[in-house]
């Protein structure tokens, strides 16, 4: 039989166990509080990738780990073109045996502030660092980083445009800009804090439209719902056709290349094309650079190469990505 005592005992043991659990949850706490890096969104492990020069991929945390340490050449890279990096990087592994290569594939606005940090944090561990090489959809968050005194060159490796994201068969009937205003539509669309696409391109259409205000509604967030027909991911590339999917958005806007590899997947979406105008596919560029600190310089320089070569073009082009001209291709100062 259990006496009083040894349930008190037991009781009082327990009690300071709970204590210090306590203790010690308040302290991680704490430490995540204090950290100075950028948050990595939850269960963004296909995001980061570590190509080993042997032929191996390390993804996740463990990628995210190594990769400064074991990387010849890091890349932090607009995350759009995620589905195009194994193609694009092992091609250019091809070209130059055995030097391994860490990727992040992330919104270029967060990035930014990553690099600006000196390093992510994500499952609840720091990991200090920086890229070798950073690319936007946009040179403006290029732009940002001269003014840091990050970066000074760059070059514009290729091209996109908007396109309407729907649910097969398209049962709303979606076909402009101005239906995503209409009260029986929702809408998952990129977010105006970190996501490129939104910050220099969609959101202009949607100004020019004057459907700003309305599917915003005053909101500047992230994995957000801003109205009840408006939900704003975190990271659209993969959210988006997600939610269509599962049946809690009629329509987004994304990137061409990505309704394509949705359907190459055989996902159950439909692509609408829009005018020039909307598209915006006369404008969009993506921009790319060295840092200035960058400890690989030589095989950044590479890397840059690479891209301008029709290797590197057609590498991209297999995933719609539109190629740049020779003369974009060339490196020249941010201005």
């Amino acid at each position: 039989m259990i006496s009083r005592f040894m349930v008190a005992s037991l009781l009082f043991t327990l009690g300071l166990a709970m204590q210090a659990a306590g203790a010690e949850e308040k302290a991680v706490g704490q430490e995540a509080a204090k950290s100075t890096y950028v948050a990595i969104p939850d269960n963004k492990d296909h995001d980061l990738k570590l190509y080993m020069g042997d032929g191996r991929l390390v993804t996740g945390t463990e990628a995210l780990g190594r990769m400064q340490q074991e990387a010849g050449l890091v890349l932090w890279l607009a995350g759009n073109q995620f589905f195009a990096m194994d193609d694009v990087i092992g091609t250019f592994q091809k070209q130059h045996p055995g030097i391994s290569v860490g990727l992040v594939t992330l919104p270029p606005g967060l990035i930014v502030k990553a690099i600006q940090a000196g390093g992510w944090r994500y499952g609840g561990k720091d990991y200090p660092g920086l890229p070798d090489i950073y690319a936007s959809v946009n040179l403006g968050h290029l732009q940002t980083l001269k003014k840091s005194g990050l970066m000074d060159s760059y070059a514009v490796y290729m091209h996109n445009e908007l396109q309407l994201i729907t649910a097969q068969g398209n049962p709303k009937k979606i076909h402009t800009i101005a239906d995503l205003a209409r009260p029986d539509v929702r809408t998952s669309l990129p977010n105006p804090v970190n996501e490129g696409i939104m910050q220099f391109y969609l959101r202009k259409v949607l100004e020019r439209y004057k459907l700003w205000d309305q599917i915003a509604a005053g909101k500047e967030c992230s994995a957000c719902q801003t109205t009840p027909n408006n939900w704003f991911t975190a990271v659209h590339h993969r959210e988006t056709p997600e939610r269509i999917r599962a049946g809690l958005s009629d329509v987004g806007v994304v990137w061409k290349t990505e309704v394509q590899e949705a359907l190459k997947d055989g996902a159950a979406i439909d692509g609408v094309v829009l005018p020039p105008e909307d598209s915006l596919r006369d404008e969009v560029s993506y921009a790319i650079g060295v840092l200035s600190a960058s400890p690989h310089r030589k095989a950044a320089t590479d890397y840059l190469a690479y891209l301008a070569t029709s290797a590197g073009q057609d590498a991209y082009a297999r995933y719609g990505f539109v190629s740049a001209t020779a003369e974009e291709l060339k490196s020249k100062p941010i201005p």
